[in-house]
């Protein structure tokens, strides 16, 4: 149907707007959430005594180039996103085929918006820092909302979309153009030659005044003299 597929390119802007306003807000509040990877990094609001702070990094130049990371990664899911729903408002009244082939920067998108949620908040950040054990900083339960969106749009997005009716497409088929008249030079091509003809008689009768002058010339001359 025609509103699915509108559906799902609403649902794919959602997203790219999503992941814009978050890497957004993380470069112009950059100090206010830089300190959520700080600690997390750090692990100093972890379970007093466990055995793995040997995970811990303390180093600034580390933690400002994993927050770098994490900002670029949520801006390129955006704009995977963003050509992503452009791409498949272009391809909206094509044939099935057609807007099935259009959903690649799509799951582009998805792909990377699940590597920065899951893979970095999930399994880097959760795991390996311990970002569960922190009442503070603890971000899983909203990153799990994030990638579970994210997965959720895709499984929609890339289920396969049959032909639309042909009231459909045929809006947005191009009229056809209209038959090339034929040049006027060619009619008056021929009114000339008409006219041309119709001079020829003219010309016969100009050079028989002529004949019969000459003729008069010259029986005036050939008399005797009386």
């Amino acid at each position: 149907m025609y509103i699915t597929r509108i559906a799902k390119v609403v649902m794919v802007a959602c997203l790219a707007v999503f992941c814009l306003l978050v890497a957004f807000g993380n470069v112009t509040d950059y100090q206010v959430n830089f300190l959520f990877v700080k600690h997390v990094m750090s692990m100093d609001t972890t379970y007093p005594g466990n055995t793995l702070m040997y995970r811990a990094i303390t180093s600034p130049e580390l933690w400002h180039a994993a927050f770098v990371l994490i900002i670029i990664g949520e801006a390129l899911a955006g704009v995977l996103f963003l050509a992503g729903a452009i791409r498949l408002f272009q391809a909206r009244r094509d044939p099935g085929a057609v807007f099935d082939s259009a959903k690649g920067w799509t799951v582009a998108g998805a792909l990377v918006a699940f590597l920065v949620w899951f893979f970095g908040f999930m399994v880097v950040a959760g795991e390996w820092f311990l970002m569960w054990q922190s009442e503070t900083w603890n971000g899983q339960p909203a990153a799990f909302r994030f990638y579970l969106t994210a997965l959720a749009v895709l499984i929609f997005v890339i289920q396969p979309d049959r032909d639309l009716p042909e009231k459909v497409t045929r809006l947005s088929a191009k009229p056809a153009r209209a038959p090339a008249k034929k040049k006027a030079p060619a009619k008056k091509s021929a009114a000339k030659k008409s006219v041309a003809k119709k001079r020829v008689p003219a010309k016969k009768k100009t050079a028989a005044k002529t004949s019969g002058a000459l003729s008069r010339i010259a029986a005036v001359r050939t008399e005797p003299e009386g």
